[in-house]
């Protein structure tokens, strides 16, 4: 599936992410423009979404939902508080950082069942691994940012899960992928 997320589009989403962040780092409620979808924009669909924030070229946070009940706009708002302020990984964003970060934003197709690791594309298929009660995701972008060729990457989402490399050939193993339109603040 592909949304078409036009620029004016992102920008709403961009803009949306980052007044949401905003506010509370302010301790005030967010203001939002107006938005007037088109019939049919995908600004209304619930689908997955992921807010990245970056600090210069480090990570700074990132947190996302595969998928979502909520349109598009408010996962996207949700989803930039988690990154700013719920990531187990980073504090919590303090005003005078935020204001030297970018965002990117990563709209999710819905998850398909993949019968053959072989068929992952690097840079194009994101991943979500289940196994033994455990579970690991990555993004599309991050192979193509770590340099990973496809059996890093398969390997690396057994890490990410918790488990041994090639679990996702294990029986009741369940290997996802999924496509995204991934858009950022210049």
């Amino acid at each position: 599936m592909h949304l078409n997320i036009n620029r004016a589009e992102q920008k709403i989403l961009l803009n949306n992410a980052r007044e949401t962040i905003l506010a509370k780092l302010e301790k005030r409620q967010p203001e939002y423009e107006e938005i007037i979808p088109a019939e049919g924009s995908p600004l209304t669909l619930a689908c997955g979404a992921f807010v990245t924030i970056h600090k210069g070229k480090s990570l700074r946070g990132c947190i996302g939902r595969m998928a979502s009940d909520e349109a598009l706009v408010k996962t996207v708002r949700m989803m930039a508080i988690e990154a700013a302020f719920g990531d187990p990984r980073f504090p919590p964003i303090e005003k005078d950082e935020f204001e030297k970060c970018s965002l990117e934003i990563s709209v999710l197709s819905p998850m398909e069942l993949c019968p053959n690791p072989e068929s992952v594309l690097v840079g194009v298929h994101g991943l979500y691994l289940m196994s033994r009660g455990r579970a690991g995701v990555l993004l599309p972008q991050v192979p193509v940012e770590q340099g990973w060729n496809q059996d890093e990457y398969l390997d690396y989402i057994c890490r990410k899960a918790g488990l041994p490399p090639k679990a996702y050939e294990e029986p009741g193993a369940k290997l996802y992928t999924f496509t995204a339109e991934i858009f950022g603040e210049e």
